[in-house]
């Protein structure tokens, strides 16, 4: 693509989401039906390309190029497929997020202000070698009402030609614009794009902590990611032993290459000396390397690096994991809201006031008690599917689905009204009423 046909396709897709923002909620969910059983139906096809693009990054990993772990999340599977048509289908059932009201009121007789749910109208998602992150961002995109441009890792490139093909016919069929959905096939085309922001509504970059900062450092178009998944589990002197040892063990083995795997777990100074040694044994059977502050390793050295004061900010993104000793709960929220990424961070307590505060003074998107944060997902959620997790604290934050991708705007109705009516000493006065229902909820 020219310079002049990325300013096109932009302005096109910008055109194009005029039309999905007025798609009604039964129109949005028939097309979603039909690409979840486009891609069941597709399978071979998408197989095949899948294939292809496996043995081109397996090829470039034997040189310098993917690691194991990005080569399995790229990699299909028959029950990766069926979870894609699966996830399309759940969002194709959920709530349709346009063109709610979110506030009524009354500011005078026959003037009526209403704030009411949109699309932003054009998104640029960019996101690493993952096939299912692809489909789950097309489905969220359209069912929000968006034009969607979308780049994809180039290991995967087939793959995603083939399912962006799915969703393209589906939209064909129902009369849907092509320009609604954009495969941006390299990174000079991102580079350029990155510059339309008079185009382009909101860039979601999903993918690594890299990814993230690059695209928020070269765009004046707003971004909705997270740059860090530093996250923490806090082992408090009223714990539960063997439930933390559960959560923390799920939290670091299950997945560790997630964004919501725990990176960093502090222990109460009152309970260390006997839980430690019994954590960083069960940690290193289940093969992950143990780091640690001085005093951990006071406790307990064998097979324990030291953990350097500068390192605490570390999200190790594989079986690794780093254990400090604290003297309260007020150290480790100290500790949390300095050192963490503001993802997500638990605390295991049976102290209900100390569960409390630690939920009310750590500044994280996810606040947990007593529970994995590897929890932190839009699927576990119910929100069908997720753009990602968003750390920043404007516009959503945590695990982003639908009501992510919308934003509002405000009508107002009137029968002629005019400012001066409330200006000087005869000025009219506001009632400013809300409607019932809002009052309710207040």
């Amino acid at each position: 693509m020219t310079h002049i046909d990325l300013q096109c396709a932009a302005a096109a897709a910008k055109q194009s989401s005029r039309q999905l923002a007025v798609l009604g909620a039964e129109a949005k969910h028939r097309i979603l039906q039909n690409v979840a059983a486009g891609i069941e139906g597709s399978a071979e096809a998408i197989f095949e390309a899948n294939r292809q693009d496996v043995i081109a990054a397996r090829n470039q990993s034997s040189q310098n190029g993917i690691s194991s772990s990005a080569l399995a999340r790229m990699t299909l599977s028959e029950e990766k497929l069926l979870q894609m048509a699966r996830s399309v289908n759940v969002v194709s059932g959920l709530e349709d997020p346009v063109g709610k009201i979110l506030l009524q009121s009354e500011l005078d007789d026959g003037l009526k202000l209403t704030k009411i749910s949109c699309p932003f109208g054009v998104i640029l998602a960019v996101v690493e070698a993952r096939p299912d992150a692809v489909v789950q961002l097309s489905a969220l995109a359209f069912m929000s009402g968006n034009a969607l441009m979308i780049k994809a890792g180039a290991e995967i490139a087939r793959t995603t030609e083939v399912l962006l093909g799915v969703f393209e016919s589906a939209y064909e069929r129902a009369g849907i614009s092509a320009d609604a959905l954009v495969n941006v096939k390299s990174r000079e085309e991102l580079h350029e794009l990155l510059k339309l922001d008079h185009c382009i509504d909101l860039v979601v970059p999903r993918g690594s902590s890299e990814l993230v900062r690059f695209i928020s450092s070269n765009t004046r178009i707003p971004v909705l990611g997270h740059a860090d998944g530093v996250c923490h589990i806090y082992v408090d002197a009223a714990a539960d032993l063997n439930l933390a040892t559960s959560v923390i063990l799920d939290s670091k083995i299950q997945a560790p290459a997630t964004c919501n795997a725990v990176e960093t777990v502090l222990t109460d100074r009152r309970i260390a000396s006997g839980f430690v040694p019994k954590l960083v044994k069960l940690l290193q059977l289940g093969g992950v390397k143990v780091r640690g502050c001085k005093k951990t390793r006071t406790i307990y050295r064998d097979g324990v690096d030291l953990v350097n004061d500068d390192e605490w900010h570390t999200e190790y993104g594989s079986l690794t994991i780093a254990l400090r000793v604290v003297e309260s709960c007020d150290e480790a929220i100290t500790h949390v809201n300095h050192f963490g990424s503001h993802h997500t961070d638990s605390i295991v307590t049976e102290d209900q006031h100390a569960a409390a505060k630690f939920l009310r003074e750590v500044d994280s998107a996810g606040v947990f008690h007593n529970v994995s944060t590897r929890f932190s997902d839009g699927y576990r959620y119910g929100f069908g599917a997720e753009v990602g997790i968003a750390t920043g604290k404007l516009h959503a934050r945590g695990p982003v689905g639908l009501e992510g991708l919308v934003t509002y705007k405000y009508t107002l109705v009137g029968k002629g009204q005019c400012v001066s009516q409330y200006i000087g000493p005869r000025a009219r006065k506001f009632k400013h009423e809300l409607s019932a229902s809002e009052v309710a909820a207040g």
